[in-house]
């Protein structure tokens, strides 16, 4: 049987709500962003200052949990906003406030439904002769270039959930990982060993990257480190 905290965060990794989106949109650079310091998580501002102090074994962005706010338990619902974040201490999860006070602990019996409709990607990542390139067409001319959108050169691609016409995309090349847009616009030089395939693109405007594969942080779309 699954442990109900794993159960708990993989229903939270694959929300993407509108509201969040939004948000995003609004204001690019949160002001409380998860950091790692000395094996534990915390949250610095975007100066760098340490606003709530290092504690955590998981520390999310400040965002809504859908599941919270559609719980059967209307007490807990307010805890599902975006001005709360999940966290989790010795394999207990907990919903904070931008004060860093525990203000609730999740319970599978709170969990409520989340329902919303699922729009295919537009773009795709399409592998030809060993490279990957961007496509947006279901029927590929493969003897020509007009029929994609980035030509296969890179040796993987990933295109990030986010604006669904604009989308940001993982591209590697030489062994190295950086950002592209749809037009193969280098977004974030490709520098890191790796750069995550998670939601902190859509909660945050960030991408979380690293050097050497050990240590991550966040960067925004210029590059700026967090």
């Amino acid at each position: 049987m699954a442990h109900p905290l794993k159960k708990i965060f993989s229903i939270i990794l694959t929300i993407c709500c509108l509201a969040v989106v939004a948000q995003a949109k609004e204001n690019p650079v949160p002001s409380f962003i998860p950091k790692k310091i000395q094996q534990k998580f915390g949250y610095v501002n975007r100066q760098g200052k340490t606003v709530i102090l290092p504690e955590y074994d998981i520390a999310m962005f400040f965002s809504e949990d859908c599941n919270l706010l559609n719980s059967p338990n209307k007490k807990v619902r307010i805890f599902g906003s975006a001005q709360y974040a999940t966290v989790e201490k010795d394999s207990t999860a907990y919903r904070i406030d931008k004060k860093g006070t525990r203000v609730y602990r999740y319970r599978n019996a709170d969990m409520g439904i989340c329902s919303q409709s699922y729009e295919m990607p537009r773009y795709k990542a399409f592998a030809l002769n060993g490279m990957y390139g961007l496509v947006s067409k279901d029927s590929i001319d493969l003897g020509g270039y007009k029929d994609f959108d980035i030509y296969p050169q890179y040796q993987m691609m990933m295109v990030l959930e986010s604006d669904r016409e604009n989308p940001m995309i993982i591209a590697v090349r030489n062994n190295k990982f950086g950002i592209v847009d749809k037009h193969n616009k280098i977004i974030l030089p490709f520098v890191y060993s790796d750069i995550k395939m998670n939601l902190s693109w859509i909660t945050a405007h960030l991408f979380e990257v690293s050097y050497d594969g050990k240590n991550y942080f966040y960067v925004d779309e210029k590059n700026k480190a967090y």
